[in-house]
């Protein structure tokens, strides 16, 4: 999403004292304590999920603030807040805090209880608070770190934290290729594409503001059902294809059969620098993916952190956990299609997110 910010500098008194966690789950680094309890205390919330990519972007800057200023007086907290099922359960949760090296408290929202008590509406977004428990900064989407820092380090100095040998620096943001906003959505940076039926019928339902994301008209004509796709050959930017049988449930969809040749794949054609996959295997079956660009394997150029290859240089991921992988990571901005293909019937997908950063994606 984009940027956004609301910065409320120096006080007027008018303030919004931060609401209490409220319906929290599991603690992840951390005992249980209270918003009351942090009093004295600059607190930097931020409201993640372990797959949003926009929120993994801005997980090296939290590293570092957690790292420099912890000891002056800094604690964030992460509210882990979930945009899929999967992403509820507490030990997928520790095994991303545990990959992301996230080492500051990380508290479960999965009823959304403190998401609603912020009024939040955005997938990354933070919130600093002072020491005397009011909401002096807030900040949606990414970007905007240095501001951010700057933030940071004004609440802890006015709360009496000597800063003097702690670097101000932060790290540059990537810089965004302008190619992505041509204006044409024909050629501009693909949108977030969905895959289960909730999403796509909610888009059907906007009236028209929002067009689905999978352009077969069989998706819609019954839910939880086994349809065989036909691919139809050409591919408009900002839509999902398929081929083969395939069953379209409330949040993902699954390939419904085991095949011998990769006849049955997902196809998109797609316009930005970075492409990733929210994915996961249907049962605890782990399974390989075919990842093709413009109908031959990736380069190693090309690749996206994920990506492996054959001894033949065929380009494949292996889905083994539920989480977003990273498929293509350009250093150009350009438009491309995109198939991905198993031969097993535990491939399923959620969700395709992208970037358009100058050099690729950085890694996280």
């Amino acid at each position: 999403m984009p940027e956004q910010t609301n910065l409320i500098a120096p006080l007027t008194g008018n303030e919004v004292t931060a609401p209490e966690f409220v319906d929290t789950g599991e603690w992840i680094n951390s005992e249980p304590f209270t918003m009351e309890e942090q009093r004295g205390k600059v607190v930097l919330v931020d409201f993640w999920t372990y797959t949003c990519i926009n929120c993994i972007r801005t997980l090296p800057y939290l590293r570092s603030w957690h790292s420099k200023y912890a000891d002056s007086g800094l604690v964030i907290v992460g509210v882990h807040t979930p945009e899929f099922e999967f992403e509820k359960l507490y030990d997928n949760v520790v095994d991303a805090v545990q990959g992301f090296d996230l080492r500051y408290p990380i508290v479960q929202d999965n009823e959304f209880g403190t998401w609603v008590a912020f009024k939040n509406r955005f997938w990354p977004a933070k919130y600093l608070i002072d020491k005397d428990g009011r909401i002096r900064y807030e900040h949606f989407g990414e970007g905007a770190y240095h501001e951010t820092e700057t933030v940071i380090r004004e609440l802890l100095e006015e709360n009496g934290a000597d800063l003097e040998g702690i670097s101000s620096e932060t790290a540059p943001q990537p810089e965004y290729d302008t190619g992505a906003r041509s204006g044409d959505p024909a050629t501009s940076q693909t949108r977030e594409l969905y895959a289960g039926y909730e999403r796509n019928y909610g888009a059907l339902s906007s009236g028209g503001q929002i067009p689905p994301y999978v352009l077969h008209p069989e998706y819609y004509m019954q839910i939880d059902s086994d349809v065989l796709y036909d691919d139809p050959g050409e591919y408009l930017n900002h839509f999902l294809y398929l081929n083969g049988l395939w069953r379209n449930e409330a949040e993902r969809l699954v390939h419904a059969r085991s095949t011998e040749n990769y006849e049955d794949y997902v196809v998109l054609k797609f316009y930005a620098t970075s492409v990733n996959a929210v994915m996961a295997p249907v049962d605890t079956e782990s399974f390989d993916l075919v990842v093709t660009i413009d109908d031959r394997p990736l380069t190693p150029d090309e690749a996206g952190f994920d990506v492996m290859f054959d001894d033949t240089g065929n380009s494949f991921v292996r889905v083994d956990d539920d989480r977003m992988y990273s498929l293509v990571n350009n250093e150009a901005f350009g438009g491309h299609d995109l198939k991905l293909s198993s031969n097993s019937a535990s491939f399923s997908i959620f969700a395709f997110t992208f970037g358009s950063f100058v050099g690729g994606e950085q890694e996280s």
